[in-house]
């Protein structure tokens, strides 16, 4: 007999040790310890379901959940602190109170009242809410609906409080007050991903600015994912891995999302320890603000993606090594994490280390754990004993650490990976934890619900959320009609298991109007009129009506604004996302058929991103909408720009759409000068390929014109976490290369997810997009000059050197504005349209 320890050695920290399981097996094959341990997974993890009502289960996490919040007196305060950031001149304006479920119906609530003897020097408005959030909302609801003032992200032309009356003379609250009542009990907010589209090179400052537009829309459930790497070095390192081994498991800072769902490893990397020790902190600044908000965290957990350094430690633990993840040729380097199998009981053992490490740190924040065990990957067999017994160790490895544990999950396998995930495996899933315990998030709920084709996931409380947006492209794009009424079709269907609506975008800071409305939906109980509440929306945005601004948004929401196709890929412009594509090799067809061309590349197995392309395939940017209509749209903008100057949403607004309308235009000069390549016309070539080179500069400018259009800014952030030049050179090329090439390449191949993150920003346009195009059409030229064959490979070497240099650069790139941006956008339009 041969003794094999599964579980932590000796030397495990914080009495872990007390729970080492020894097991003794005699040395029989691979297969019998595969059998032996699903045998043992079924004896002790498999758990039944609770027999209760889910109502009644999710009422006793509310109430556990409940128990956590910080005092009264402390959330009071958090709100407050809030007003005082958005409206300083308006603190004593508004009186703060805490009261209980109870005194709401038993729910989540906010209430707003006038104060009976309101002064220009005292309180004037009465909030009410049961946490600080519900004061926040409360909040943002009076200011919006009485005051007509506006609250968005300031990459997208920050907060419009002009309209606000002085204090004193703030509008009274008719008939004893308002009583807004959460139909649902939680608004979830971020995707897994998120974290590094977006929030990457954020301090404390940026933060704190986040989190208050999140009380401020009423999000109670987010997602806190930073600093989770410094948990996992401590429990690691406790494991006996060397920081040196983590270095090969940890993505650089740009790369973390992807490095944590197992996807890739080292890619980026490796993480300094200055990294980890500031993110460290920063998270521990993060949940001190939320919890004082009356916020509930959701913090990571295990989910099999371990160091290949564990394989040297336990060599006979049931360690697997997972496919390629979009490598350009499955170098091993990057791809092919490994993955310990939940049917492990070292997989247990880690899972309960790391959520007491975090207890440890962070103390006893939530009880509501992210897990995503089969993220874009297929589990090895379809048979629904051992998908159940996967759920039920996942579960356990939370409920060990944390014996009121709530497992939230995505639910993007559902979709992404349909064909496996049938009713059997489904349910096998979904009901492998007693009833409550897990929540599953109906991720793209907005365009594929898969409530509705699973009965309501068998009976597991979901979230309805909405995806939106991949890769944090700026596109504007929407579909108002299903955000304003589908979450209360869910809610009010028969046996509805739904408990929230959620945003789960990959990237934030663009198209503020959709994640306006979507946090309202919090609050709703009736679906919402969207063409009436775009009107209101656009004159709380500007602080004014103005008639041609009404009309304009009037025909977005018609068009950009409703996305009714069900198509995801909306980023595929040409400018952004250049073609590996050999004319020579392919037909294009005739340019009258141009409009048609413009649909989307449909992308197998319902992924949000393309794989190499074949030399024969052109992908076609996505066109939902009528060009024309959007063209006018513009041009009543620029109308109204004498009316709205100074205004800087308007100023958002007006660059955005006016990068919109010309990306468009520029997909069909694209078109056309390829077409005149096939019909070997030289001259046409070279006239629309240079309106697309110079289309490209003109787009450059316009975005000039707006510092949240700036590469500088991405750059100058990421710099500026930096301790050190070595530090700082990293994050530079992690911030380049995430926003260009994104992931591995060859000489001759580019990555498979080149141009996924691609970003409409200054200098990005000029020094990146401009050579790739030039050099293209340079090739082409040739071609027809010396009548050969198009030199894809020459090209293709030759731009992926520009871009590796281009990644590796460090020329600065400006973070202030030039030019003024309604007088460019105005010659644009008159330039290509008029």
């Amino acid at each position: 007999m041969i003794l094999h320890p599964l579980s932590p050695p000796l030397s495990w920290k914080n009495n872990i040790t007390s729970r080492v399981l020894f097991i003794y097996r005699k040395p029989m094959s691979r297969k019998y310890f595969q059998v032996q341990n699903l045998l043992l997974i079924l004896s002790f993890l498999v758990l039944p379901v609770a027999i209760q009502s889910s109502p009644e289960a999710i009422e006793a996490v509310l109430r556990r959940l409940d128990s956590k919040r910080a005092p009264a007196s402390a959330q009071r305060s958090a709100a407050t602190g809030v007003l005082s950031r958005l409206l300083p001149s308006h603190v004593r304006s508004f009186d703060f109170t805490i009261v209980s479920r109870d005194s709401c119906g038993g729910v989540s609530c906010f209430v707003i009242k006038s104060h009976e003897n309101s002064s220009r020097n005292g309180p004037e408005i009465i909030i009410e809410g049961t946490t600080a959030v519900e004061l926040a909302s409360g909040l943002h609801w009076y200011l919006k609906y009485w005051c007509g003032s506006h609250i968005s992200w300031d990459k997208t032309g920050g907060t419009q409080v002009a309209s606000v009356p002085v204090p004193g003379s703030l509008p009274r609250v008719k008939d004893g007050g308002v009583v807004i009542q959460r139909p649902i009990p939680w608004n979830y907010y971020q995707n897994v991903v998120t974290s590094s589209y977006s929030y990457v090179w954020w301090d404390w400052k940026r933060w704190e600015k986040e989190i208050d537009w999140m009380a401020l829309q009423g999000i109670n459930l987010p997602l806190a994912f930073t600093g989770q790497e410094s948990i996992w070095q401590k429990v690691f390192m406790d494991l006996n891995i060397t920081a040196k081994e983590l270095d090969n498991f940890f993505g650089g800072p740009a790369f973390l999302a992807w490095a944590r769902m197992g996807n890739l490893h080292g890619w980026g990397g490796p993480l300094s320890q200055n990294w980890l020790d500031h993110q460290l902190n920063l998270q521990k600044q993060i949940l001190a603000r939320m919890l004082e908000l009356g916020m509930t965290p959701v913090l990571p957990s295990f989910s099999g993606n371990v160091p290949a350094a564990l394989k040297r430690i336990y060599p006979s633990a049931q360690i697997s090594r997972l496919g390629d993840w979009n490598t350009v040729d499955g170098n091993k380097t990057w791809c092919c994490t490994y993955l310990l199998d939940p049917s492990d009981p070292l997989f247990i053992a880690i899972g309960e280390a790391f959520i007491l490490k975090q207890i440890e740190e962070y103390g006893d924040v939530t009880d509501i754990y992210n897990c995503d065990t089969f993220n874009e990957n297929i589990p090895p067999t379809d048979n629904v004993t051992y998908i159940s017994s996967v759920g039920a160790a996942v579960y356990k490895a939370m409920s060990k650490g944390n014996k009121h544990a709530v497992w939230l999950m995505q639910g993007w396998l559902f979709y992404d990976k349909s064909s496996f995930w049938k009713r059997p495996q489904m349910q096998a899933l979904l009901h492998s934890v007693p009833l409550g315990k897990m929540i599953v998030l109906d991720l793209f709920a907005d365009v594929k619900p898969i409530w509705k084709t699973s009965s309501q996931f068998y009976g597991t409380p979901y979230i309805w959320c909405l995806l939106h947006n991949f890769g944090g492209n700026i596109e504007m794009y929407g579909i108002l009609d299903s955000i304003s009424s589908r979450p209360i079709e869910a809610r009010t269907s028969e046996n509805s298991s739904m408990v929230g609506v959620g945003m789960c975008m990959e990237g934030i800071e663009q198209n503020p109007i959709v994640y306006e409305l979507m946090s309202e939906m919090s609050f709703r109980s009736e679906s919402v009129n969207a063409l009436e509440w775009t009107k209101t929306y656009s004159r709380r945005r500007y602080g004014k009506a103005v008639d041609e601004i009404e009309a304009a948004w009037n025909i977005l929401y018609q068009t950009i604004y409703n996305c009714t196709d069900g198509i995801a890929g909306h980023n595929h412009d040409f400018i952004v996302k250049f073609p590996q594509w050999d004319p020579s090799a392919s037909i294009l067809l005739d340019t009258e058929k141009q409009v048609e061309m413009q649909m989307p590349l449909l992308l197998p197995q319902n992924r949000r991103f393309l794989s190499q392309e074949k030399i024969s395939d052109l992908p076609k940017p996505h066109l939902w909408y009528s060009p024309e209509d959007v063209i006018e749209a513009l041009r009543l903008f620029i109308d109204a720009g004498s009316k709205l100057s100074g205004s800087l949403t308007y100023r958002y607004d007006l660059i955005d759409l006016t990068r919109q309308v010309l990306s468009k235009h520029a997909n069909q000069l694209f078109l056309d000068a390829l077409a005149a390549y096939q019909r070997q016309d030289a001259r046409n070539l070279d006239i629309h390929s240079q309106k697309f080179v110079q289309l490209i500069k003109d787009i450059d400018e316009l975005l000039a014109s707006d510092n949240n259009f700036l590469l500088g800014t991405w750059l100058e952030s990421a710099k500026s976490l930096a301790s050190n030049p070595t530090d700082r050179r990293q994050y530079e090329w992690n911030a380049r290369t995430q926003v260009t090439m994104w992931y591995d390449n060859t000489e001759l191949l580019q990555s498979k997810l080149h141009d996924y993150a691609n970003k409409f920003w200054s200098g990005l346009l000029k020094d990146y997009y401009l050579p790739r195009a030039s050099t293209y059409f340079y090739y082409l030229s040739r071609s027809l000059k010396e009548n050969a064959e198009f030199k894809l490979e020459e090209w293709e070497r030759e731009w992926i050197s520009y871009s590796n240099t281009w990644q590796a650069g460090t020329e600065l790139y400006p973070v202030k504005t030039q030019g003024e941006a309604l007088d460019t956008a105005r010659a644009l339009y008159n330039k290509y349209f008029n």
